[in-house]
């Protein structure tokens, strides 16, 4: 299979001794395209069977590696599937610290959302079949809010950034890095329970609105 051709390409990059950056981006980049690769096959797979009916063992067989392999790659069934979300937090941050410096913190909270949201708006389809599976699987859902938590203090440290010394506690920047996530959250579930026919977008404003100072 092609993946097991890419898969044996990025060990052996892997095996290399790294004497420059160029060779270590190539690995990287190597490992990174099987990891995707991987992930895309287990969303497959779950999406025609379900997530409880699928085994790690199923998953390296459909994708024609074994078992080890799969599990270098992803150390559980529930990591293939919330690698899609792998980046958001940086995403979110990243995005918050380059809106204008006179905004307020909760309107630049909510522009910061858009970062992650375009996935939903160039794959409408795609998104609303992975946005079903996490949240009708429980331990999907659980993993899911438990990996969010690792975002908190990347959009605090980024608010914090923002207001300088002098700004708000860490109390009060938690309270609404958390709460900018559930209005996400939020948003998405009301998005994904009308079947994608709402507007996400329109969902994420009348969230935060409800929430706004």
């Amino acid at each position: 299979m092609v993946l097991s051709a890419m898969e044996s390409n990025a060990e052996r990059e892997a095996g290399r001794p790294v004497s420059g950056a160029p060779r270590t981006n190539t690995r990287d980049i190597a490992r990174q395209a099987v990891r995707a690769e991987l992930a895309e096959v287990a969303f497959g797979l779950f999406r025609r069977q379900g997530f409880d009916n699928v085994t790690v063992n199923d998953l390296a067989a459909a994708a024609g590696v074994s078992r080890s392999t799969f599990l270098r790659y992803f150390g559980t069934k529930e990591d293939a599937v919330l690698s899609a979300f792998d980046a958001h937090g940086e995403r979110i941050a990243a995005a918050l610290r380059a809106r204008p410096a006179a905004e307020g913190d909760w309107s630049a909270l909510r522009s910061a959302m858009d970062a992650v949201v375009e996935p939903y708006r160039r794959d409408p389809e795609r998104a609303l079949a992975l946005a079903r599976l996490v949240r009708e699987t429980p331990a999907l859902c659980a993993r899911q809010l438990e990996r969010q938590r690792a975002w908190h203090p990347l959009l605090e440290q980024a608010l914090a950034e923002r207001a300088g010394p002098s700004g708000a506690s860490v109390l009060a920047l938690s309270v609404k890095a958390a709460a900018a996530l559930d209005c996400l959250n939020m948003a998405v579930d009301h998005w994904t329970a009308s079947d994608g026919a709402l507007d996400l977008i329109a969902l994420l404003d009348e969230a935060f609105a409800a929430l706004s100072p």
